[in-house]
């Protein structure tokens, strides 16, 4: 596999598994918070799969580069607990959201070395 199509591809499987993990953490977590629930064990193996595809991730890939484009899983987080859980979201998370939005943008369109 063509690095820029694997890195592509470590991008997608760390935020998306980041994303479904932490949501699965808060809906087992909420609905009665034992370990052994289904939507926690799911949640702590959707985490398991982010943390060794990041390290994976983070073998080929700079550093500068790979977290602020996975901090778009952050944001991506904050609007799923609004739609999904009917959290609030104030403004000043919203203006951070926005913030780590924009910065991922800046450092996913800059040039330099995003490989190794």
């Amino acid at each position: 596999m063509a690095r820029p199509v694997r890195t592509a591809l470590f991008l997608f499987v760390v935020v998306v598994a980041n994303l479904a993990g932490n949501l699965c953490l808060n809906w087992g977590m909420k609905r009665g918070g034992a370990l052994l629930q289904p939507a926690v064990v799911a949640g702590v193996a959707l985490l398991m799969v982010w943390t060794l595809a990041r390290m994976a991730l983070l073998s080929w890939a700079d550093l500068s580069f790979v977290l602020p484009v996975t901090a778009v899983g952050y944001v991506l987080n904050a609007v799923a607990g609004m739609m999904l859980f009917g959290e609030q979201v104030g403004a000043g998370r919203w203006a951070g959201a926005l913030l780590v939005t924009a910065g991922a943008a800046l450092v996913g369109s800059g040039a330099g070395r995003q490989e190794s």
